[in-house]
Parts: C-alpha cells; sequence; structure tokens
C-alpha cells in the first residue's frame, strides 16, 4: 500500500520482519510440541528458544538472498534459521508442509489486524455518538430520492450511521473469530508425519482455534467472509461520507468538512472549500471492495491444494486492511471536526412554503371524513402550486383559502407543528444508544 493512505501500526503488521518473527514462533511452538511428544530432542526447542531470548534481528536481505537460490521462501526462511542457531535447527518443521506455515502466520496477521480495525470502529463509534446527542433535536430536512421529504433531526441521521457501524463491529468480531485458525497437520492435511496435538499446541500458544479440517491449506471460504465483511465495512463509510458530502453542496451547505487555517480548496478559485476527505473516502471505499471479488475467487482451489490464492492474498491482506484503517481513521476526524449549520438546516426546512407537512394535512382530511383520494388530490393541487412557486407561496395559506377545505384554521395550522416530527426522537434513540 501507498505510504500516503497507511498509518504505521497497520502497515508493521506486513513488514516481513513480523512476518518471519511468526513463522519462527509457529516453527519453534510446533518443535516444543513435538519434542514433548519424543519425536525430536528437547533440546531442538530449547535451542530455538534461547537464541531467540537475545532479541535477533531478522536478516530480511539474507533470507531474500537465499530464496533467489531455492525459489521457495518457508526453505529459504529455514535456512537461514539454521545458520543463526546450529545443529539443532535440523529438528523444525519435521513433518509439517509450508502451507502449515504460512496459513497459521497470515491468520496470525489477520487477527492482528482485526484488533485495530475494531479499536477504529469503536474510536469511530465514540464520535458519532458524541455528535449524535449533540444534534439530537437539530430539526433538518430528510429526503427521499434527493427530494425534500418530511422533517428528521441531525441527531438521527447520526444514530443511523451509529447503528450501522456498530453491526459492522458484530460483523468484523465474528470474522475475526472465523479466520483465527491455525493448521499444522502436514501435507494434505492428513496428520500422517505430525501428531493433531501439535497443531492444538501451537493454535493455543498463538491465541487461535483449531482449523477442523484442512486440505493442504485452510478452507479459504474463512477468508472470503472476511474480506467481504471489510467490503461492507468499506461501504458504510462511503455511506457516510457521501452524505457529507451532499450536505457540503453550496445549495445545501448544512454541514462540511473542517478547513483548516492555511488550507487551500482550488489552485484557480481562491473561494472553493471542497469536500475532499469524504471524496477521498469514497475512492478508498471502492478501492476495498475491490479487493473482495479476487477473494471469493481464491476459494475454488484445486484438489487438496493449489497457489493460485497465495499471489492475491499477498496483495490483498495488507492493502485491504491497511486501506481500511486509514479510512475508519479519516472519517473518525472528519466527523470529530464536521461542522454543522443548524441555522442552514431551518432554512432549507423552511424554504419549499410547508410541504414538508403535507402528510399531515392528508391526514388529518381523511379524519374529516375525506375519502384518501380526495384529501389526496386536494392537498396535492395545493402543494403543486407551492413546488412551482418555489416556495414563494405558502401551503398553509393556500389550504386556509381552499374553499373545498373544511378545516378551520387553526385545525390546519395544528398540522404545521415541526415538534410533531421530532417526538419519537428519544425513543430512537434509546433503542440505539441504551441511553436517550
Amino acid at each position: 500500500m501507498i505510504p500516503r493512505y497507511s498509518r504505521p501500526q497497520m502497515t508493521a503488521i506486513w513488514t516481513p520482519e513480523n512476518r518471519f518473527r511468526i513463522w519462527f514462533e509457529i516453527e519453534a511452538h510446533a518443535t516444543e510440541a513435538l519434542g514433548e511428544l519424543g519425536v525430536v530432542p528437547k533440546s531442538a526447542a530449547k535451542a530455538l528458544w534461547d537464541w531467540w531470548a537475545t532479541n535477533p534481528a531478522i536478516d530480511v536481505a539474507a533470507i531474500d538472498a537465499i530464496e533467489a537460490v531455492t525459489k521457495h521462501d518457508v526453505i529459504a526462511f529455514l535456512t537461514w534459521v539454521a545458520e543463526q542457531v546450529g545443529d539443532e535447527a535440523r529438528f523444525m518443521h519435521q513433518g509439517m508442509t509450508s502451507s502449515d506455515v504460512l496459513d497459521t502466520a497470515l491468520a496470525v496477521q489477520l487477527a492482528q489486524a482485526s484488533d485495530l480495525l475494531l479499536a477504529d470502529i469503536d474510536a469511530l463509534l465514540a464520535a458519532i455518538e458524541r455528535r449524535a446527542f449533540e444534534h439530537k433535536m437539530t430539526p433538518t430536512i430528510g429526503r427521499s430520492h434527493g427530494i425534500h421529504a418530511e422533517p428528521v433531526t441531525f441527531g438521527l441521521k447520526l444514530a443511523e450511521a451509529y447503528a450501522e457501524f456498530q453491526r459492522n463491529r458484530v460483523r468484523l468480531v465474528a470474522a475475526r473469530a472465523d479466520i483465527a485458525t491455525c493448521a499444522i497437520s502436514g501435507a494434505v492435511g492428513t496428520f500422517a508425519n505430525i501428531d493433531p496435538s501439535v497443531e492444538a499446541h501451537v493454535a493455543a500458544k498463538l491465541g487461535l482455534a483449531v482449523e477442523p479440517v484442512s486440505t493442504q491449506v485452510i478452507p479459504r471460504d474463512r477468508h472470503a467472509m472476511f474480506f467481504a465483511t471489510l467490503g461492507v465495512i468499506a461501504s458504510s463509510i462511503e455511506r457516510l461520507a457521501t452524505e457529507v458530502r451532499h450536505l457540503q453542496r453550496t445549495e445545501v451547505l448544512e454541514a462540511e468538512e473542517y478547513f483548516s487555517p492555511g488550507q487551500k480548496g482550488s489552485s484557480a478559485m481562491p473561494h472553493k472549500r471542497n469536500p475532499v476527505l469524504t471524496e477521498n473516502l469514497t475512492g478508498l471505499a471502492r478501492m476495498v471492495r475491490g479487493y473482495v471479488t479476487p477473494a471469493l475467487e481464491n476459494v475454488a482451489l484445486w484438489h487438496e491444494r493449489d497457489i493460485s490464492h497465495s499471489s492475491v492474498e499477498r496483495y490483498i491482506g495488507p492493502d485491504a486492511t491497511i486501506t481500511l484503517d486509514f479510512a475508519l481513521a479519516r472519517l473518525t476526524g472528519v466527523v470529530d471536526k464536521l461542522l454543522v449549520y443548524p441555522a442552514r438546516m431551518q432554512k432549507n426546512l423552511d424554504r419549499m412554503g410547508g410541504l414538508v407537512h403535507s402528510q399531515r394535512v392528508l391526514l388529518a382530511l381523511t379524519q374529516a371524513g375525506f375519502s384518501r383520494e380526495a384529501s389526496y388530490a386536494l392537498v396535492q393541487r395545493n402543494a403543486m402550486k407551492v413546488w412551482e412557486s418555489d416556495g414563494e407561496l405558502s401551503l398553509l395559506e393556500l389550504l386556509k383559502a381552499d374553499p373545498e377545505v373544511t378545516l378551520s384554521d387553526e385545525a390546519l395550522a395544528e398540522n404545521f407543528d415541526l415538534g410533531h416530527h421530532l417526538k419519537h426522537v428519544e425513543t430512537i434513540f434509546g433503542r440505539v444508544f441504551g441511553r436517550s
């Protein structure tokens, strides 16, 4: 992933050094378990751990040089470790196959990445919750098809986002559990040359679950679900980002991204304040979703194993998690510093001459004895005059002047009360946040 959209903690998970350290721990724990079984001398694991206790530097260049000859990354790593540890290292990898190391290490890396992403979501949820309560009763217009519908509050918009990301958190917890499995089952997954207790030992040491049945690889439906979950989270990021982008349009301008001192919006037009962060988030979401299809296509491997999935995962493992980590952090910043303009929200609410209250009038007329069809026709006839006047006319005044409307002026006016639309906000907040 390019540095522009990377954060250090997530990037560190995907460095060669971290990968090789996980490989070593897998091999050392397996050697330890084999020693307890009497398959190899216990001194072999001790030699490995004694060397590891010196906190040795991982010489990535040296391992790469060996791989240039062997054309096999795991063999290159084992060869390099043997050069450091000495004769006892020959007992490493007894009865194991490369996928035991590669797949289990990938599970550890994806679990590590999940933990960072969960922390990112928690930070985002906290920011959304704070701003939701800040604007719980800030009235604004709700839109359907991009057109004014009925009043809502800006807090409700944020409550919707909070509930969505809360669901995403649950999905990611499940995806983490699904991906965090260990396979130390040997060639074609039969445990022919290594006891299943070794797998259980390594899994326990690494905080993984035992893969119930592997072939020579961990089944890739697990990975497909993991990356699909990241794709859903990315789509939720884009949904909230798109909302901000719309609200920042000049014709709307109900909210906008924070514009910092010294920031420039355009190389040509000094007046510009553009929604660049949320536009960027829209693009990043597309990238994360783009990794889902290759993950789905990785599920169908040949027989007990092929490596068509390997090159794909070398891309999508780092790129999807690094991109999503960056995007979640950026969205948290957008929400935290979002500039909100309640006066403009009220102005937009009022600009169409009371059309937002048309349904209440429709219902009041049906309660007064009109058929629904007659009520609809009567209200729509007057509403279209307001629409065509671009809000210069008033729906309430037109209805008062309409001889077919039998409701009193006072009864009509009661249906133009903004508070009516906000009376259940507390209930919704209680459902979403567990408090109001």
